[in-house]
């Protein structure tokens, strides 16, 4: 009788040493470190979610589990978002790159069309001497030049399918150019103010294309800066040699 029992009391302690060997500890991934205590060696023991903290080890346990808990939504915090830094140098930055992938007849046409501006200061400068008639024929190339931007833009207006509106602002402000370089023509008598007239024009225009939307692509926009840019100094050399060098003419 006493070895039935004894063998009763060995089968239970058996039973009870499997059941707890095969108790596994599971450690979740989101609790992060509140599930694991730090060793000295400095390794992370994992802790069963079954097994309660001791008395020696509790305080230290839930402060580490208070100091790793949050209870806010990461998706409710709002953060500032930084601004855009001023596009100041628009045409600088962003459209003088650009300026090599328009049509090459644009371009070609373009920056052949500086030969009647350049042409005439060159001459002058390098004679010395001050010519009125190749004065006056820049002059009236520039008016045209100005007339002609003017007209770029109502026509840029007035396709169904441009971007453009046929508005006010952008059919009012094309036919400016066209005025300007009329009353150059009408101050052509002197050089300085019908060159100063056409450099207005020049520039008016040259704002116009940058500033009104919707505005012209940007390959369009560089080229329109370095040919006004060109003709810009070009008149401006002219004035200046009306003023430095004798007057002759050609007959």
């Amino acid at each position: 009788m006493l070895s039935v029992a004894l063998r009763s009391a060995l089968s239970t302690q058996r039973v009870f040493l499997w059941a707890h060997a095969s108790q596994r500890c599971w450690t979740s991934a989101s609790a992060g470190a509140s599930t694991s205590l730090l060793l000295d060696s400095g390794h992370v023991k994992p802790r069963c979610f079954g097994a309660l903290p001791q008395k020696s080890q509790g305080r230290g346990a839930f402060s580490l589990i208070r100091k790793h808990f949050h209870s806010s939504a990461v998706r409710l915090k709002k953060r500032a978002q930084p601004e855009p830094p001023p596009r100041e140098l628009d045409l600088i930055r962003y459209d003088m790159k650009h300026l090599w992938k328009g049509p090459k007849p644009a371009l070609i046409l373009g920056f052949a069309g500086l030969l009647p501006f350049i042409s005439p200061t060159l001459l002058m400068a390098v004679t010395e001497t001050y010519y009125p008639q190749l004065a006056y024929a820049q002059v009236a190339y520039a008016a045209s030049i100005v007339s002609f931007l003017g007209g770029a833009r109502w026509g840029f207006a007035l396709p169904e399918s441009s971007p453009a509106k046929p508005d006010w602002i952008n059919l009012a402000n094309s036919v400016v150019p066209s005025l300007l370089a009329w009353v150059t023509m009408l101050m052509s008598d002197s050089i300085v103010p019908a060159a100063t007239m056409a450099i207005m024009g020049l520039g008016i225009s040259l704002h116009y294309d940058l500033t009104l939307l919707p505005t012209y692509p940007s390959w369009f926009k560089a080229l329109r800066t370095v040919l006004t840019f060109v003709a810009f100094f070009s008149l401006l050399g002219t004035i200046v040699i009306n003023d430095l060098y004798p007057c002759k003419y050609f007959y």
